[in-house]
């Protein structure tokens, strides 16, 4: 069975910090491009962060450069998203996904539409 199932959001003020999990089961994650994606309320999906290869580094949205941080943990089989610096702007459901990579590096995993793997995603709210 084929699943990414995320964990960690919940409510937190302003300036305040979550991590998101999303853990994988019956695929490894090596090998794999690996995205964090998150849909506000009226607003269209947005690529927060991904790591489109194992030998790359995260690739961020500008609106989270320099707070979030995406890693893996390819022995747990396990993506992160540390979210720090939380603002009432980041209120979201929270999404993970994965498809075969498609590059050693590079952006493009941000903007990639169709992945193979999706999780149910994890309501962020973030209060004044």
């Amino acid at each position: 069975e084929v699943q990414l199932v995320e964990s960690g959001g919940g409510l937190v003020q302003a300036g305040g910090s979550l991590r998101l999990s999303c853990a994988a089961s019956g695929f490894t994650f090596d090998g794999y491009a690996i995205v964090w994606f998150r849909r506000a309320p009226g607003k269209e999906r947005e690529g927060v962060g991904c790591i489109s290869s194992r030998d790359g580094p995260p690739s961020y949205a500008n609106s989270v450069k320099g707070r979030f941080t995406m890693s893996i943990d390819y022995a747990k089989n396990t993506a992160y998203l540390q979210m720090n610096n939380l603002k009432l702007e980041d209120t979201a459901v929270y999404y993970c996904a994965a498809d075969i990579s498609l590059a050693t590096s590079g952006t493009w995993c941000l903007y990639k539409n169709e992945y193979a793997y999706w999780g149910q995603g994890t309501q962020v709210t973030v209060s004044s």
